[in-house]
C-alpha cells in the first residue's frame, strides 16, 4: 500500500540503559488529581472528581538521559505554566483489570513536562471552548526516558531546577 502523504513517524520514548524505545499510541492523562492545583484553577476538589483526558502521540517528545531541555517560549502567550508529571507506560493491552494485577501491565515510568499556556486556556474555558490552544504549543510535553521498575532508584538530588508541588500520596487518585 502507498500513501498520498507520507505518515508521521512513530512516537517512542528512549529507554534508559537500552538502544530499545518504547513506542507512544496515546497519551491518558489525569485532570483535577491534585488538590492544590483544582483550587488554584477554580474547583473544588471535594466536590468535582478526576477527569480523564487524551492528548495526541505527537505531543510527547522524548529526551534523551541528561541532555538538556531548550523549550521556546510559545506565541500569543503571556502566562506559559510547567507541571511535572509521572508517565506510567503501558507494556500490554488489558481490559477490566483486577487492582492488585495491575502493575503487571506497566513497562516502566518517566518524567513528564507538561506545558501549558493559562491565559490561552482560561480564555476558551470561560467562553465554554475546547481547550485545547492552551495544551497545543508544540512541544507540550516532554519526556525523559523510559525507566523499567527493576531500574529504579531513589534520587538524592533533582535532576533539573523544577521541582514538584506535590507528592503522589496526595493525588486524588490512587498511584499504588
Amino acid at each position: 500500500m502507498t500513501y498520498v502523504v507520507e505518515p508521521q513517524a512513530v512516537t517512542a520514548l528512549s529507554i534508559n540503559g537500552s538502544t530499545d524505545t518504547f513506542p507512544v499510541r496515546r497519551v491518558y492523562c489525569v485532570g483535577r488529581n491534585y488538590a492544590a492545583h483544582a483550587r488554584e484553577m477554580g474547583f473544588d476538589p471535594d466536590r468535582e472528581p478526576p477527569f480523564f483526558f487524551c492528548k495526541p502521540a505527537d505531543a510527547v517528545i522524548s529526551v534523551a538521559y541528561y541532555q538538556p531541555l531548550e523549550l521556546p517560549y510559545p506565541a500569543e502567550t503571556s502566562n506559559y505554566h510547567y507541571e511535572i508529571e509521572l508517565v506510567v507506560a503501558i507494556g500490554k493491552a488489558g481490559r477490566d483489570i483486577p487492582l492488585e494485577q495491575a502493575n503487571d501491565y506497566v513497562y516502566g515510568y518517566a518524567v513528564g513536562l507538561d506545558m501549558t499556556r493559562r491565559d490561552l486556556q482560561m480564555k476558551m474555558r470561560e467562553m465554554g471552548r475546547p481547550w485545547e490552544i492552551g495544551k497545543r504549543s508544540m512541544p507540550r510535553l516532554r519526556s525523559v526516558h523510559c525507566t523499567q521498575p527493576a531500574r529504579l532508584a531513589t534520587l538524592t538530588r533533582p535532576l533539573c531546577g523544577c521541582r514538584s508541588m506535590g507528592r503522589t500520596s496526595n493525588a486524588a487518585i490512587s498511584t499504588n
